[in-house]
């Protein structure tokens, strides 16, 4: 089982970016998910963005925790976005056919991470 840190800061547009740096599994899946879920329920972001830039694993749990994110965000408006996975990470939402639904491009490169 892996750590994870996650840092939440407001961007100068109003977005709310969670940082997330580590290992996404079962032992860390739980701060993510109070993270998102409270953010998105105290702060009603217009946009939520998830930074997985420095995301070194991620199991079914943390894709999991992504979706639930995800709805939870489209049910009060706040569009959620997913920044720069690392490849492995994109491969996990490209397998599960998830990847277009976080708006990510069908293939990852280092010239082609998505930043909105």
């Amino acid at each position: 089982m892996g750590e994870a840190v996650m840092t939440t800061r407001r961007q100068a547009d109003g977005a709310i970016v969670v940082d997330v740096r580590g290992s996404l599994d079962a032992a860390t899946v739980g701060a993510l998910r109070e993270t998102l879920l409270g953010t998105i329920q105290r702060e009603r972001p217009v946009t939520l963005i998830v930074d997985l830039t420095f995301v070194t694993f991620m199991d079914s749990q943390g894709i999991g925790t992504l979706v639930t994110g995800y709805n939870v965000a489209r049910e009060v408006g706040t569009k959620f976005v997913l920044r720069n996975p690392s490849e492995f990470v994109h491969r996990q939402l490209r397998v599960t056919g998830l990847a277009e639904m976080f708006g990510l491009p069908p293939s990852s490169s280092p010239s082609q991470s998505y930043t909105p």
